[in-house]
């Protein structure tokens, strides 16, 4: 097959994969135990038998784990909280007054210990690795290989910002500017430490523990 024809494939095959990661999880009526792993082995046939990658290609590596991330990850996450509660809710408030960020999702664990506690559990997983993985890994780097030359970093990072922020449209247009938000910050970390995802991944668990701990505690609905 000549190159331009591979490429084009190749490029094909990459779309389709990104909006398989982005509707799946919506639309297949699969539970939040079942669709992570689906999306992972499609991305792992993707590596192997299209792009002939690993997902240390993608950033993800166990070798690469460093406590450093696990502290940066703590601090930014705080430091995360603090800016949305006290700059940016009263702007976008000022701006969207009839707004609201729909978090229904997660009302069965206000004043439940258990359901908590699991819940926990899936944002480490669910929210810190999975999410990490494909939109700041897998995606991220399909974008990158795709718009190639100067701008090809900056114009994926964009892109995915914008692709992890709409990927949370069941939340509104607030939820879905604060996941963009949030979301860039996570990817930023990522790149500013050699492209590690370990740093994506606890800055975006524990700005989640945030959160699940304060609608808990009902704090936040």
């Amino acid at each position: 097959m000549k190159t331009e024809s591979l490429n084009a494939l190749k490029i094909f095959l990459s779309t389709l994969t990104i909006a398989f990661c982005f509707f799946i999880p919506h639309y297949a009526n699969l539970t939040i135990f079942i669709y992570p792993i689906v999306i992972l082995f499609v991305v792992w046939l993707f590596l192997k038998y299209v792009s002939g990658e690993t997902f240390a290609d993608i950033f993800f590596s166990f070798k690469r784990f460093e406590i450093k991330a696990f502290w940066i990850g703590i601090i930014v996450a705080i430091s995360l909280s603090l800016f949305f509660r006290f700059a940016w809710d009263p702007l976008i408030n000022s701006i969207l007054p009839s707004g609201k960020i729909d978090l229904s999702d997660f009302a069965s664990i206000h004043n439940s210990p258990v359901n908590y506690v699991i819940i926990l559990l899936i944002a480490l997983f669910v929210g810190g690795f999975y999410e990490e993985i494909i939109f700041h890994g897998f995606i991220f780097t399909r974008l990158e290989k795709i718009f190639k030359g100067k701008w090809a970093t900056s114009v994926a990072f964009i892109l995915t910002t914008i692709i992890f922020g709409l990927y949370h449209f069941q939340q509104g247009i607030k939820g879905i500017l604060l996941t963009a938000i949030a979301g860039a910050v996570y990817h930023a970390l990522i790149l500013k430490f050699n492209r590690n995802l370990w740093y994506g991944v606890f800055v975006h668990a524990f700005f989640d523990f945030i959160g699940l701990t304060l609608i808990y505690l009902g704090k936040l609905s």
